[in-house]
């Protein structure tokens, strides 16, 4: 639950979406839920050289299962907060 936690923080900041197929998506982050599956919204493929076809794709759901990264914007990572965090799920409390 950690870091369904920390994603729904991050709602309405832009996001990188990189799945196993490859695909890399760049997007606002809408929503996500327990099962880490993201919806974006103002997309745009990071290399729309090689996916011209998803070029018109403006809105998406992500399958939590075919994600292989997200990249976040460095001033959205607070690492402090996410080692306590991880620090006290890890004693489960």
């Amino acid at each position: 639950m950690l870091f369904f936690s920390y994603f729904k923080d991050m709602v309405g900041r832009e996001v990188t979406v990189e799945l196993k197929n490859d695909l890399a998506i760049r997007g606002t982050l809408h929503s996500v839920d327990q099962y880490l599956n993201i919806k974006l919204e103002n997309t745009r493929v990071v290399d729309e050289d090689k996916y011209p076809h998803m070029h018109s794709v403006r809105n998406c759901f992500i399958r939590g299962s075919v994600v292989r990264y997200i990249q976040l914007p460095p001033d959205g990572v607070d690492i402090e907060l996410l080692h306590d965090a991880t620090r006290r799920e890890a004693r489960g409390g």
